[in-house]
């Protein structure tokens, strides 16, 4: 071939990559699979709820959504991958609150920035804890476990089996004026033990480990930490209207977030997408069985304006409580 040929050829061959790249470019959005991560291992409560939510894209798309688990850290070994991630719209991340909140608090330095390095997309959404003592020798209100704590200050404990319910009750006693001891576990199956050996005098926990107890008549649950009450738990108070605490709403939530740059255009694809997924009857009634309610936001804007409110909440509860995780 001479080089006249080869030059001829050459800029064919240039061509038509030029042109696959823009017509790939061009493709509506999403054009290939979808990669969830989630900061948690398979078969916890994040890990279940990403899967019901993939399947639901991923029939609507018929394209695939997979769910990529990156445990540790307290979610900051998956934060970090997403936040290093080309910003395409093809690596999300399923935070919850303590990856885009808390975390900013609890570390003296932190890897990946909540507010710069992602891109909000919706809410998705979110729990409720409760304030739950055993029925043999607790107290039976809200108002005669802030007596006994009163009474005899040091001497009752509670325990939290995360970050967010341990902060929680952390907000409890400082809005009361209680000295509480707090006892940290590394999740809720250890904390309900602990309650259930009467080695702490209540937990704050998560609604669906204490049901099966709260049931079988060996917990009592006083008071649910959210703003709202729980149909699994009729007649259980708010801790707002047991405490006389106005305001007082924790609930635990998570979020869908895109790498910072990620394009608008994805982004509202996938807010809109996500909205219709959570309106469905079978994915509510899914999300009910772990004692989610579906919460999206009405738009990713709002959900950024709610991430940095729920940050200023906690930029003062946190070093007054003096929790430190490094």
């Amino acid at each position: 071939m001479t080089s006249g040929l080869r030059l001829i050829a050459a800029a064919v061959l240039m061509g038509t990559a030029l042109a696959a790249v823009g017509h790939a470019a061009a493709q509506p959005y999403p054009s290939r699979p979808v990669r969830i991560i989630v900061p948690f291992p398979a078969g916890g409560p994040t890990d279940v709820q990403s899967r019901i939510l993939a399947e639901k894209l991923s029939q609507r798309w018929q394209q695939q959504v997979i769910v990529d688990d990156r445990p540790g850290g307290n979610t900051i070994i998956g934060a970090v991958a997403v936040a290093k991630a080309v910003p395409d719209g093809y690596t999300l991340l399923m935070a919850i609150d303590s990856t885009l909140v808390m975390n900013q608090y609890l570390y003296a330095t932190l890897p990946y920035d909540p507010l710069k390095d992602f891109a909000p997309i919706t809410r998705v959404v979110r729990g409720t804890s409760i304030l739950a003592t055993d029925t043999a020798t607790g107290p039976a209100t809200i108002k005669e476990l802030v007596e006994r704590a009163r009474a005899k200050p040091g001497t009752l404990s509670f325990g939290a089996g995360t970050i967010t319910t341990q902060l929680a009750g952390e907000m409890f006693k400082q809005q009361l004026g209680l000295n509480i001891i707090t006892v940290p576990f590394k999740g809720s199956a250890p904390s309900v033990q602990a309650l259930l050996a009467h080695d702490v005098s209540f937990i704050v926990d998560g609604l669906a480990p204490s049901v099966p107890h709260i049931k079988s008549g060996a917990f009592r649950a006083l008071a649910i930490t959210g703003g709202h009450h729980v149909a699994a738990l009729p007649g259980v108070p708010t801790l707002a209207e047991a405490a006389d605490l106005p305001g007082f709403d924790i609930a635990t939530w998570q979020g869908l977030m895109a790498p910072a740059g990620t394009p608008a255009a994805a982004i509202a694809i996938l807010h809109d997408e996500l909205g219709r997924v959570l309106a469905l009857p079978e994915v509510t009634d899914k999300l009910a069985t772990f004692g989610l309610t579906a919460d999206p936001s009405k738009t990713p804007d709002e959900f950024a304006g709610f991430i940095r409110a729920e940050a200023e909440r906690w930029a003062k509860v946190i070093p007054t409580a003096g929790i430190h995780l490094d």
